[in-house]
């Protein structure tokens, strides 16, 4: 049935690879864990890391905990501090507050000591 485009997908609108080490790149697929592991050590892994919260006291412990991680790991990559609501809202977050890597929510509601940041971050290029 082509009514409303609910018909079949033209073959022009083939989907891309997705990258084997799946960091949401589209870079063509690897076929070993290896090459993944390569992928993910040469390319920087964290693109972006921000802090989501109102402004409290525990938002701005969160935002500073997570500016020493970074620095101590001697990571390349800006931390942001996000306190517009809709923004927030956008991620799907309901408490705060809450720190996201690569766009998407990995901690909500919790102050995290630097040592967890780290943890955190080092899971995600492992």
């Amino acid at each position: 049935m082509g009514l409303f485009g609910l018909g079949k997908k033209k073959n022009s609108e083939e989907k891309a690879p997705a990258c084997a080490c799946q960091c949401g790149c589209q870079a063509a697929e690897a076929s070993t864990t290896e090459t993944a592991k390569e992928h993910i050590e040469t390319d920087a892994c964290i693109l972006s890391i921000k802090v989501l919260g109102t402004g409290c006291a525990s938002c701005h412990t969160l935002l500073e905990n997570t500016k020493q991680a970074v620095a101590g790991m001697g990571l390349d990559t800006k931390v942001e501090y996000v306190t517009d609501m809709a923004q927030i809202a956008g991620y799907g977050v309901m408490r705060m507050p809450a720190l996201v890597i690569n766009e998407k929510p990995a901690v909500m509601g919790k102050v995290l000591k630097p040592e967890e940041v780290a943890d955190i971050l080092k899971g995600i290029c492992s």
